[in-house]
């Protein structure tokens, strides 16, 4: 017998196992789950990665349980190398051993290693009661969480999500679910009997409850959507935070553009009020921007763009939701896109327009000093470059949030003319002292001259037109970038906090 049929023997045992592995819960769990509208764990994968990257490890884990319920591995998304496991609901319903536990942590691991995002596509049940003790085991929450900051990290929540699984997903940086989508500490079977509440999966842990929550930052109708989403979110990010955004070539968005449109889009009245998405639209280089957490938070507006070509993240305040006050929850998404912004260096715009923190007794007892002290901390500890323009009005605290105070290095602060600012607004500061007419009338005038007064004394670098936001933003962005003369590191910090 020659070596070479020696060796047919073991190439055909490693196929067989191989073939065992590829096939899932075998033809029928995947053509009812493909019969739901989904997409099985690999066809999942050879979605989200540019065609043909996929490299796979730790096919065999599991012996006859394929795979082990999670298939893992390495490929590309626009070129970008990527860490990324699916979970397969087809075998024993996503479940997590001892063996697909370690493949979970070493995904994370190589992520740190090879300094490339980490993504994890989930649809599965939590631990599966193996008998296996995992004694002294290294847990692959441990990994994910040594992921923060340093690597890009997002999950996509396409299917029920339970236990232990799920809580990738508060550790990362961004979140999507699809419309079948569920996620929760315990699936509705435990609630049952834990409480004797009888809840549906969709009223436990559906898209309404989890937008609603915080937990999930974005939804999107099917499988691909969200999976064609997770390649435009990563479009924005370097692969770690031991790189730079990579800018777009040089193009028409390069060249200077006066915005006019701001003329007719923002009224000069503070009390009427518009949509900061048209001014954000209007800014950055195209409308296709990416919008972070849309139905959450709606007070302020995060969003990822380009600006020149320079990836950027935008923090507005949005004068249709609550006249652009900040609530506890606004100040919380804010707090976690700031850090998310800073950790991978993409520069910070902020546009201003809002009448302080949101007042009120149940404001207060939704915790609003404490949110709005987290968000006061993100953006003040920030050190990505921050550009701010004050467009109308930024009063107390929730100029600061905003960074509009001195000395909190920012690139450029503008503001345009008559914008009014203070520790309360003019209004507010006549009710509270009982003021008349004349005296009233006199702070209103006081207030509309702020921000000449405040030019005078470089409260900021310069008062601009409307229509010469895009063009200060832009000159301000490319000087700044002549900052990044070093090889970039990580930002001094623990984690990204979620």
């Amino acid at each position: 017998m020659t070596q070479a049929r020696i060796w047919d023997d073991t190439l055909d045992d490693l196929s067989r196992r191989r073939t065992h592995a590829h096939g899932m819960g075998g033809p029928e769990r995947v053509a009812k789950h493909r019969g739901k509208g989904k997409l099985d764990a690999r066809a999942r994968i050879d979605h989200l990665l540019d065609k043909g990257s996929f490299h796979e490890f730790g096919t065999l884990v599991g012996g006859e349980i394929a795979a082990d319920a999670i298939v893992a591995g390495s490929g590309l998304i626009h070129g970008m190398p990527v860490m990324v496991g699916a979970e397969d609901f087809t075998t024993l319903a996503g479940t997590i051993s001892p063996g697909s536990n370690s493949k979970r942590y070493r995904l994370a691991e190589l992520a740190v290693r090879n300094k490339v995002p980490l993504i994890m596509l989930l649809e599965g049940a939590g631990f599966r009661p193996t008998g296996d003790h995992y004694g002294r085991t290294p847990t692959d929450l441990l990994a994910q969480a040594q992921c923060s900051g340093k690597v890009p990290v997002v999950t996509a929540v396409l299917g029920a999500s339970a236990g232990h699984g799920a809580l990738i997903a508060p550790v990362s940086d961004f979140a999507i679910m699809s419309r079948q989508g569920a996620i929760f500490t315990a699936g509705p079977p435990v609630v049952k009997v834990s409480t004797g509440e009888d809840v549906s999966k969709e009223n436990l842990g559906g898209p309404d409850v989890a937008i609603a929550s915080g937990l999930i930052h974005n939804v999107a109708d099917t499988d691909e959507e969200v999976l064609d989403e997770i390649r435009r979110y990563l479009s924005y990010f370097p692969p770690s935070a031991w790189s730079y955004p990579i800018a777009t070539e040089p193009d028409e968005f390069s060249e200077p553009r006066d915005t006019p449109e701001l003329l007719d889009i923002i009224s000069r009245d503070n009390r009427s009020t518009y949509d900061m998405r048209s001014v954000i639209d209007t800014v950055v280089d195209t409308k296709d921007w990416f919008e972070v957490q849309p139905d959450f938070g709606r007070a302020i507006i995060c969003g990822l763009a380009h600006l020149g070509g320079h990836p950027v993240a935008v923090v507005a305040n949005q004068p249709q939701v609550i006249a652009g006050s900040i609530d506890s929850d606004a100040a919380d998404k804010a707090a976690h896109f700031i850090s998310v912004a800073d950790a991978f260096h993409l520069p910070l715009v902020f546009l201003a327009d809002n009448p302080g923190m949101l007042p009120g007794s149940e404001s207060e007892r939704d915790g609003v000093l404490r949110s709005g002290a987290r968000m006061f901390v993100a953006q003040t500890t920030a050190t990505t470059m921050k550009m701010h323009v004050t467009l109308r009005k930024a009063y107390g605290f929730g100029s600061m949030v905003m960074s509009l105070i001195g000395f909190d290095g920012q690139v450029a602060a503008y503001a345009y003319p008559g914008a009014t600012m203070g520790a309360m607004s003019a209004d507010a500061l006549s009710g509270a002292s009982n003021a008349d007419d004349g005296l009233a009338a006199s702070l209103r005038e006081m207030e509309l001259e702020a921000s000449y007064r405040s030019a005078e004394h470089m409260g900021f670098d310069e008062l601009i037109s409307p229509e010469e936001t895009r063009n200060a933003l832009l000159t301000s962005l490319q000087r700044g970038i002549y900052a990044r003369q070093a090889v970039a590191e990580p930002v001094s910090r623990c984690a990204i906090v979620p």
